[in-house]
């Protein structure tokens, strides 16, 4: 079984890459599953039921979310008729949405975890290396879940690897996003887990992590308040293609760069 994750997919230039480069890489590579990050597909910062619609038009199963899950206020609404979206579960227990969703595919059960890291985010939430475990517990133990699939939303590459080791030989698969700068450490960890500090980001490729330059600059060099807004242009979509054998197992896993 092959599945695809996409990183974080900024604005409408990163959905625009998604409907225009999607369709046939899942056809040319025999992609059987997709998993996007959605969390900055509305202008940059949210996601809308719209949007989610519009990515499955394209190809994309499950989505996963992060930080900027319910920036978007419609979406706090909205979330709780996705059963294919799961926002971070080590959060405040008012939040809307799901811990976690579970696709059946090519005779395999998978289980999607989406957290948040403690560091740097914004936004008070739990530990996730307590909720990962027995998350990852429940998804095996009592949803019978062949693999377990983590999105680890984190601002640190010391928290998004030491969470890698801390899940190797419980999860199949543990992807950091958020940075949106795809890392070269794709690889599989002794005990067997698929792993990369960043996937990276879908969008504009002149862009600060997919937001325009000057805003960027402005705001970065010259101290001035500026609304970010998501830079457009040529667009690329960054993210980890990897294989599971007959049992649920990992067996390869390769960052990719696809652009339009």
């Amino acid at each position: 079984m092959r599945i695809c994750f996409i990183g974080d997919v900024v604005g409408n230039c990163g959905r625009r890459v998604v409907r225009d480069v999607l369709p046939g890489m899942r056809q040319s590579l025999d992609i059987d599953l997709v998993i996007c990050n959605a969390e900055n597909a509305a202008h940059g910062l949210g996601c809308s039921e719209k949007i989610i619609t519009e990515l499955g038009y394209a190809g994309c199963d499950i989505f996963t979310l992060g930080n900027h899950a319910f920036s978007n206020y419609d979406f706090i609404r909205q979330i709780s008729s996705l059963d294919n979206v799961v926002r971070p579960s080590n959060v405040s227990s008012e939040w809307p949405g799901r811990d976690y969703c579970i696709v059946d595919r090519c005779g395999l059960r998978i289980g999607i975890i989406n957290l948040m890291g403690q560091i740097n985010v914004g936004i008070s939430c739990d530990s996730p290396f307590d909720k990962s475990e027995a998350l990852t517990v429940l998804l095996k133990d009592k949803e019978h879940c062949d693999s377990v699939i983590v999105d680890f939303h984190a601002e640190t590459t010391s928290e998004k690897q030491a969470l890698g080791y801390f899940l190797d030989g419980m999860a199949t698969c543990v992807i950091g996003t958020h940075t949106h700068v795809q890392t070269s450490d794709d690889r599989i960890l002794p005990n067997g887990t698929g792993y990369i500090t960043d996937c990276g980001m879908t969008g504009a490729v002149d862009s600060v992590l997919g937001m325009d330059i000057e805003t960027s600059l402005a705001r970065l060099a010259y101290k001035m308040p500026r609304r970010y807004e998501p830079a457009d242009g040529p667009g690329f979509m960054n993210g980890v293609l990897f294989d599971l054998d007959g049992n649920g197992r990992i067996t390869s896993i390769k960052r990719f760069t696809e652009y339009e």
